[in-house]
């Protein structure tokens, strides 16, 4: 979880779209490694499924069948 988290957080800063979630993920990531604790990383998976699921409509470049894919495979696992 927490490397797709790190994808998704990497792909909405060369967007440069939502930097709310940008430094909400930062923050989880970060407390993850802290104390492993993933709940945080699920919620941030949420909304950035969200916001690419959003953007992929629109047809943004950079916004992948798979990067979606993998968010919706990494939530599936909770």
């Amino acid at each position: 979880m927490d490397k797709v988290c790190e994808e998704a957080l990497s792909k909405l800063k060369a967007l440069g779209i939502d930097t709310q979630l940008q430094a909400d993920l930062e923050w989880c990531l970060g407390s993850y490694k802290a104390d492993k604790n993933p709940t945080g990383l699920y919620e941030m998976a949420d909304r950035a499924l969200v916001i690419f699921n959003t953007e992929k409509a629109k047809k943004t470049k950079g916004v992948t069948a798979k990067l979606t894919g993998d968010l919706e495979k990494a939530l599936k696992s909770r």
